[in-house]
C-alpha cells in the first residue's frame, strides 16, 4: 500500500499522511484521524521506503536497506485488564510510532492471559520477533517466557527492574513518596489506599511514605483490589463500609480513582470537600472529569519512544551493558484535593 492509497481509506490528504508517520508533529491531525492512519497502516503492513525518505531530507540514502522489516513484540504484563488501559495503551502506540521510522514494526501484542493458554504461547513462541517490550509490572513466569524466547528484552513501567535488563521507568516509590507528601503538605494526616497490594511497589512505598512522614496506618483504611474502573469502585464501597478514618485517598492509577470518584458520590460525598483524590498517570481522561483528576504526570510518550529507541539501538548492536533511564514526574495540581475540612463528612462518622 502506498502513502496515495493510504490517504483515500483515511479520507485525509497525502502531506497529513507522511507527517503522521514521517514526523514526530503530534498536532499534524486531531488524535482521531492519528488513529485512523496507524490502525490503516497496521492492517495494510506499510512498509516506508527509508531510501527515499533519506533522499527527499536530503541525507544520502542507506548504503543497503533490509527487504523485509524488523519485528517487536509488546507484552501487557499485568494481564487481563493492561490492554485497555489507556496508560500502557500511551506507552505502546508511541513505541510502535517510534519503532516505525526506524523500519521495525509490531509483529505481537499480548496479555499475560494469553501466554497462559497454551496454543497462544505457542505460536508466539515458533514466531518469534526481533525484540520485546513488556509493559508494565511482571511476574518470574513473563519473564522466563520471554528470556527463553527473545534474545533482547526492554521494559518499560513503574516497578524497576532488576540490573540485567535494558529498562525505562518512572520510579513507582518515589511517585508514592511525592503524592503523599503533597497530600500532607495540604493538612492531611489520615491518608488511605486504593489499588493492588500483592507485589506492589506503590502499596509498599504508601506505607514506607506514612511511617517517614510520621502518619498512621491502618489496614482498614487500604483496599485490595485491580486497578481498573471497576476496582476502584468497589475500592471505595469497601473503605466506606469499613468506616475508613481518612480525609484524603492514594489510588495507585487514574482507573482506579475515577471508579472510586463515582462511588463516593453516589453516596453524597463531596470531592475535595469531603476527601481528596489523588491518582497516578495522568490519562487524557483526567483533565475532563468534573472535578478534574489530581495526579501524578507520568510522560507515557517519552517513555515508548525511549523504550523503542533503546530497544531497537539492542537488536542492531549498539550497546552491550544494561542500560537504566529513570525519566522525571511531576503532580498536575487540579480540583480533587483541597485542604480537610474541620466540619467535612466523613466515612467514619457517617452511615453508609
Amino acid at each position: 500500500m502506498t502513502l496515495k492509497e493510504i490517504a483515500q481509506k483515511a479520507n485525509v490528504s497525502i502531506s497529513t499522511v507522511s507527517r503522521v508517520i514521517n514526523q514526530k508533529n503530534t498536532k499534524a491531525a486531531s488524535q482521531e484521524v492519528q488513529e485512523r492512519i496507524w490502525e490503516i497502516v497496521r492492517e495494510s503492513g506499510y512498509t516506508p521506503n527509508t531510501s527515499a525518505r533519506a533522499l527527499k531530507m536530503g541525507a544520502k540514502a542507506p548504503a543497503a536497506v533490509s527487504a523485509l522489516p524488523k519485528t517487536i513484540s509488546c507484552i501487557y504484563a499485568r494481564g487481563e485488564a493492561a490492554a485497555s488501559d489507556l496508560f500502557f495503551s500511551y506507552i505502546a502506540k508511541s513505541i510502535e510510532q517510534e519503532a516505525f521510522k526506524s523500519n521495525f514494526f509490531i509483529k505481537h501484542s499480548f496479555t499475560a492471559l494469553d501466554l497462559a493458554n497454551v496454543e497462544v504461547a505457542a505460536r508466539v513462541a515458533n514466531s518469534p520477533a526481533d525484540g520485546a517490550v513488556i509493559l508494565g509490572r511482571y511476574d518470574k513466569q513473563i519473564l522466563k517466557f520471554f528470556t527463553e524466547h527473545y534474545k533482547h528484552i526492554v521494559y518499560a513501567g513503574l516497578n524497576p527492574m532488576g540490573s540485567k535488563y535494558d529498562q525505562v521507568v518512572c520510579d513507582g516509590r518515589e511517585i508514592t513518596f511525592s503524592a503523599i507528601s503533597y497530600l500532607q503538605e495540604l493538612g492531611h494526616t489520615k491518608i488511605g489506599y486504593i489499588g493492588e497490594q500483592n507485589n506492589e511497589i506503590r502499596y509498599t512505598a504508601f506505607k514506607e511514605a506514612l511511617k517517614s512522614f510520621n502518619l498512621p496506618f491502618l489496614q482498614k483504611n487500604t483496599a485490595n483490589v485491580k486497578l481498573s474502573h471497576e476496582g476502584g469502585y468497589q475500592g471505595a464501597y469497601r473503605l466506606m463500609e469499613a468506616k475508613a478514618d481518612i480525609t484524603a485517598i492514594f489510588c495507585a492509577n487514574d482507573n482506579t480513582a475515577i471508579g472510586a470518584i463515582k462511588a463516593i458520590r453516589e453516596k453524597g460525598y463531596r470531592i475535595p470537600e469531603d476527601i481528596s483524590i489523588i491518582g497516578v498517570d495522568d490519562i487524557e481522561t483526567a483533565q475532563y472529569l468534573s472535578p478534574m483528576l489530581t495526579t501524578v504526570h507520568i510522560p507515557t510518550e517519552e517513555m515508548g519512544q525511549l523504550a523503542a529507541k533503546i530497544l531497537i539501538d539492542r537488536i542492531n548492536g549498539g550497546h552491550r551493558i544494561p542500560l537504566k533511564l529513570i525519566l522525571p514526574f511531576h503532580i498536575a495540581k487540579r480540583d480533587t484535593c483541597a485542604t480537610p475540612a474541620r466540619n467535612g463528612k466523613t466515612f467514619y462518622n457517617s452511615p453508609v
